[in-house]
């Protein structure tokens, strides 16, 4: 029985936090080699920890977000005891709201994370068992506890009343946050969502990541947020790229978890109307986790018939964002595509897949 072709979703603006600086600009100069695209920032090549634990953290490269100031770009009022995690997503939502004319009651938040805040759940933890009255731990900081909390505050803030989820998948929590807005636009539960990934540095996590030995020697640890405006409607100004299907898969034994992900990509390719030799770029996920990054490429040989013709590795400028790394593969094409406009439609392919046995991938077409 063959799919039903989707109809295309519209991104009409994008908001990016990552080590490049602030916007789909610098991330652009950052990938093609440029050091003067404004917002970018000055530091996005130095692979030494940032924050209170900076000292804390295990031998490894990480592309931090530096120098964004918070109280600057968010007002001063409640921006005490943001976290990073919460601040990169308010930071990235200002800047993809700006110029739009925003329907609150129409207007929701789906946004992928890990588990929240680690950094925020370590702090307390440790001061609960360290402190000579465990009641004396910060209470400021409780509400970031919340696997939530980012979202919640994000649509406080822009008045947002729509449909507000948080989608912890793992590595492929951005692209399964992608396929609930397309079901929820669908659906009729708001006519525009605010679609991406956030994810922070800290030691806990940095740890975590080193003692697991699964990625490569050398691979760097990143942090930053994507967040996309997307709607059925295309925008009156243009769009900067059309979301056509986005397909996950689940697959319990580890041998086959190449074959879940071609089966994700045959499948969104055939819902989006696209062949298999109709795509010219495919935006790889797992570029620096051993294992994983020969399972997905295999399985994208797989669905395409062979290797594709061009690939492109955000994490190699990023480092590792786990959940928000789909969302940062999108603002990598974004990025890229608004420097150099192609001279013709491309089709991309943005996969990802997990140790967990989660395998997602979304078919995107530039703009007209």
């Amino acid at each position: 029985m063959t799919a039903t072709v989707v109809e295309p979703l519209y991104v009409a603006s994008a908001g990016v936090v990552s080590a490049a600086g602030l916007g789909l600009d610098a991330l652009a100069g950052h990938l093609l080699g440029g050091d003067a695209s404004p917002g970018a920032s000055p530091d996005a090549s130095r692979d030494e920890p940032v924050g209170e634990d900076a000292a804390a953290y295990p031998p490894r490269p990480v592309r931090a977000v530096r120098g964004l100031d918070v109280k600057e770009q968010l007002g001063r009022k409640g921006a005490k005891y943001l976290d990073r995690l919460t601040s990169f997503g308010l930071v990235s939502c200002k800047e993809v709201l700006q110029g739009i004319e925003v329907d609150g009651a129409r207007t929701g938040v789906v946004l992928a994370t890990n588990t929240g805040s680690v950094s925020t759940h370590s702090t307390l933890l440790h001061d609960t068992l360290t402190l000579e009255k465990p009641y004396l731990v910060n209470p400021g900081r409780f509400p970031n506890t919340v696997m939530n909390s980012t979202t919640g505050q994000i649509a406080i803030r822009n008045g947002l009343r729509g449909l507000n989820a948080t989608v912890a998948g793992g590595q492929t929590a951005s692209l399964v946050a992608f396929r609930h807005a397309r079901l929820a636009l669908t659906l009729g539960r708001a006519d525009r969502l605010l679609v991406g990934g956030v994810e922070e540095l800290s030691a806990p996590a940095a740890w975590a990541w080193h003692r697991t030995g699964v990625l490569r020697e050398g691979a760097a640890l990143g942090e930053g947020a994507a967040v996309f405006t997307v709607q059925p409607d295309r925008p009156a100004g243009g769009e900067l790229a059309e979301l056509l299907a986005c397909e996950s898969r689940f697959t319990p034994d580890p041998r086959d978890y190449a074959d879940g992900l071609a089966d994700a990509v045959s499948r969104a390719l055939e819902r989006s109307g696209v062949e298999a030799g109709g795509i010219d770029v495919v935006s790889l996920g797992a570029v620096h986790q051993r294992g994983l990054e020969a399972v997905e490429r295999r399985g994208v040989r797989a669905a395409l018939g062979g290797a594709p013709s061009a690939t492109l590795r955000i994490a190699d400028a990023l480092g590792e964002t786990y959940s928000a790394s789909g969302a940062m593969q999108l603002a990598g094409l974004l990025a890229v595509w608004r420097a150099q406009p192609p001279r013709r439609r491309v089709t991309a392919l943005i996969t990802s897949v997990g140790w967990d046995g989660n395998a997602a991938a979304l078919v995107v077409r530039s703009p007209r």
